[in-house]
């Protein structure tokens, strides 16, 4: 087990998307938008997807840290700082997730 969070990894995309030497996938990626960023983010998406259903553990672990990284890179270009995200969870935990769901102002899944 480690003790690596999803905070610790937020604190390194911002360290590393301000390198300039090009040494930094994170400052490339980053120097190229929101928009492709949230392109290869469902990419990861549906790899991840095709891992969790058809591939194995291993696949799924490598796949789902990608898409993670990538969730967190266009969070950060979006402004939107993890402990928002994990605000919004401890918020919703305080009620069922069916709850959850009808409180949500015009929810079509709802």
């Amino acid at each position: 087990m480690t003790d690596f969070s999803l905070t610790d990894l937020e604190t390194i995309i911002a360290d590393r998307a301000s390198v300039t030497d090009g040494s930094s996938y994170t400052a490339k990626l980053s120097e190229k938008g929101v928009s492709h960023v949230a392109k290869k983010l469902g990419e990861e998406a549906v790899e991840t997807v095709i891992a969790l259903v058809s591939e194995d553990e291993k696949r799924v672990v490598s796949e789902s840290a990608d898409l993670i990284y990538h969730l967190l890179v266009a969070l950060r270009l979006r402004g939107v700082p993890m402990s928002d995200i994990l605000a919004e969870l401890g918020r919703r935990t305080t009620m069922t997730g069916l709850e959850e769901k009808a409180s949500r102002p015009g929810d079509p899944t709802s």
